[in-house]
């Protein structure tokens, strides 16, 4: 036994083997916290992205992401960012310039990823980017992130989205 306490005398129950701990992430989705933080830094100051790179790998935790895929986010949304941005505008409701930087960042991941990620399915690039948003975003940017997502995903991996039983809800269902 481990003398471990649940604070009522006892011991404390212990956790099966392999369980992963709640907060324990996987590597590409911190990588994704990474590159939304890092593209935010591109949108509101500017920065080029070689600067935003040097300042963001030295940041706690950069060592347990995907470097590989946060480079891709990174370079791949900076340098293809007016091509996403044609994706993006002509399904939203308001003008681009209206955007949270933070729904920005995260509505450019979730299209690069859509076009250049096949690896990672449509339901799983919406749902991290709705998470991305929940967790850096405001109060409901996440709603709206969804729905920008969930209509393009059809329009950018129509076969993946046809395949899928729920893919004709797309835009109602992505997150979910």
């Amino acid at each position: 036994m481990s003398g471990e306490q649940d604070g009522k005398g006892g011991a404390a129950p212990r956790k099966p083997e392999g369980v992963r701990k709640a907060a324990a992430k996987a590597a590409r989705s911190r990588a994704r916290e990474f590159a939304v933080q890092a593209l935010y830094q591109h949108l509101v100051g500017g920065n080029p992205a070689s600067d935003i790179d040097v300042f963001t790998r030295d940041l706690s935790g950069f060592h347990k992401a995907d470097a590989a895929h946060y480079d891709a986010l990174l370079y791949g949304c900076i340098e293809e960012a007016a091509a996403l941005d044609a994706k993006i505008e002509p399904v939203l409701d308001r003008k681009l310039s209206e955007l949270s930087p933070i729904e920005h960042a995260v509505m450019w991941i979730g299209v690069w990823e859509l076009l250049h990620a096949p690896d990672v399915p449509w339901r799983v690039v919406i749902n991290e980017c709705v998470e991305l948003a929940k967790s850096f975003g405001g109060t409901d940017g996440h709603k709206y992130v969804n729905g920008v997502l969930g209509s393009l995903a059809p329009k950018l991996r129509p076969a993946e989205v046809a395949a899928d039983p729920r893919g004709q809800r797309a835009g109602a269902s992505a997150g979910q």
